[in-house]
């Protein structure tokens, strides 16, 4: 009896209890308990949830003794130490396979996450070997950061690399959020949880994918805590952070610029999901497959069809890994057969077309394709003209507004040097507005070509622009409009001297000046101008 006492008095001290949810722990685990603690549930919280879970059991043993064939079926669980391993090995079982299923149902976009940065491929002007940014985080120190660019060009799976440091390091916490679906709330919790784990010298990173998503005033939620040091905010976005961050963020974090992946890189990292996953080796015939014992065979696929994949995804690596898996799960073998399949590439070009262009009607792509078209009218390169204005109206942009660009192109370079571009464009923007999609593509094409032929002129455009710098250069009050130009409708004003000398001769014989008071000898189509603008 003073021995088990002993036992229990040891068993006490080496136990503490939660503060939170008032359960014994041993002290080896009772921070990191806490920690989880206080981020799942508050306090009373837990006790609902303990006093719920109890009554269940309650029920569910009271249902057990009053079921005989339960009682006589059911087996004995045994004490012993060698009968509670046999235990917790069968139990084990069902969750390794619970996990291979889980891991089959994971898109293979997501199972090819890298781990490290040697792993990362594509972005080496970004993070590549000698990088400013690379250095930084293979000294695992984590700058603030916004990382921009467009959809699968490696964002995420940087911060996947980020969040596997973390997890090597003991003063590093990693916590992944998306604005599609966390609120204001969740950011709170986090910063809440990031201030007690400062407390343990621990720094927490959050990493905010599709951050554009909050508004500018949810975005200065970040920004006391980031100023502080209390998170180490990563944000992904394929916006323009110039339009849809707020600018006291942007001026806290670095802003990260990455371009789309090289079919060259896409076609690594499907040569790499294809070494990694075993289902599938590149070759032409049954020759390449070797020696293997595979069961089933592995299919082959032609070094054509990745390639074909490579370039018709537009950069976007999870769209080519998702159409490899979906060409893979099409040809998938049976249990058993004595040849493997051939994906070929006529069989990935008839299952699989070029199903998207990167066009963000609202985003900075749908501004930058009509520059590019206004650009190529201006530089007289109709055939450059021509391929912008397809490639807008392929990626679904509106023809009026292409249309009403065409029409400000045709007064602004063309102007004066061809008077019948701009009853051109204006009759093809009626036209548009007549015809719709997809009858008026020709219209639009035709006209951007003409107008890229045409002389050009922005003499009124640049005398236009000199005549406004005047006025906002202007100091004091701009002068009054002259007497003789005002009009007189009333006697009053005959009697003020409205009107008074006006005739309607040419202005070297009419004697009078039609400039302001102070300006008669500025000339705005005579000013000398530098400016390309």
């Amino acid at each position: 009896m003073a021995s088990t006492k002993v036992d229990k008095d040891n068993q006490e001290e080496s136990t503490v209890s939660c503060p939170i949810c008032n359960k014994m722990y041993e002290k080896a685990v009772i921070e990191e308990h806490v920690n989880k603690c206080l981020f799942l549930n508050s306090s009373e919280e837990t006790k609902l949830k303990q006093n719920k879970a109890d009554q269940l059991n309650s029920k569910r043993n009271n249902s057990h003794l009053n079921n005989s064939y339960f009682q006589e079926k059911r087996p004995r669980i045994s004490t012993s130490p060698g009968s509670s391993k046999a235990e917790k090995s069968s139990l084990a079982e069902p969750s390794k396979k619970t996990q291979l299923k889980e891991s089959k149902s994971i898109p293979l976009a997501e199972r090819m996450r890298p781990l490290h940065l040697e792993d990362i491929i594509g972005q080496v002007q970004v993070f590549g070997p000698g990088s400013m940014l690379r250095s930084s985080i293979e000294n695992k120190i984590i700058p603030n950061m916004i990382l921009w660019g467009p959809p699968g060009c490696g964002k995420t799976s940087l911060a996947n690399v980020i969040a596997n440091i973390c997890k090597e390091q003991n003063n590093l916490r990693f916590v992944k959020l998306s604005a599609t679906m966390a609120g204001i709330n969740d950011v709170k919790e986090v910063v809440k949880i990031a201030k007690n784990e400062a407390q343990f010298k621990r720094q927490t990173v959050l990493f905010m994918d599709e951050i554009h998503r909050f508004n500018k005033l949810q975005q200065d939620t970040f920004l006391p805590h980031v100023e502080t040091g209390t998170i180490i905010l990563i944000g992904a976005t394929t916006e323009n952070p110039s339009f849809s961050l707020n600018n006291a963020l942007l001026s806290r974090c670095r802003v990260v610029v990455m371009e789309k992946l090289s079919a060259d890189d896409v076609l690594k990292i499907l040569k790499h999901a294809l070494m990694k996953t075993g289902k599938a080796v590149i070759g032409n015939d049954k020759q390449d497959l070797g020696k293997t014992s595979c069961e089933p065979l592995p299919c082959i696929v032609e070094e054509a069809s990745l390639k074909w994949l490579a370039e018709m995804c537009d950069g976007d690596a999870r769209v080519a890994l998702g159409a490899l898996e979906l060409a893979l799960a099409a040809r998938a073998p049976e249990t058993a057969r004595s040849e493997p399949a051939i994906l070929r590439l006529e069989d990935i070009i008839d299952g699989i077309k070029r199903s998207h262009m990167v066009y963000d009607r609202k985003g900075e792509e749908h501004y930058n394709t009509v520059s590019a078209i206004h650009k190529s009218i201006r530089a007289s390169d109709d055939n450059a003209a021509l391929y912008w204005t397809t490639r807008a109206l392929h990626g679904g942009e509106d023809p009026l507004y292409i249309a009403r660009r065409l029409v400000r192109a045709a007064c602004e370079d063309i102007g004066l040097a061809d008077q019948s571009a701009i009853v051109e464009a204006v009759a093809c923007l009626q036209g548009c507005q007549q015809l719709g999609m997809p009858e008026c593509d020709v219209l639009l094409a035709q006209c951007a070509v003409r107008l890229a032929r045409a002389p050009k002129s922005t003499e009124v455009y640049r005398a236009m622009k000199r005549c406004r710098k005047s006025l906002i250069e202007a100091k004091g009050p701009l002068p009054p409009v002259p007497l003789h130009l005002r009009n007189a409708p009333t006697k009053l004003m005959k009697q003020l001297g409205y009107a008074r000398g006006y005739n309607m001769l040419h202005k070297d014989k009419s004697g009078l000046n039609y400039m302001p008071e102070g300006m008669e000898s500025r000339n705005f189509f005579q000013d000398s101008d530098s400016s390309n603008e």
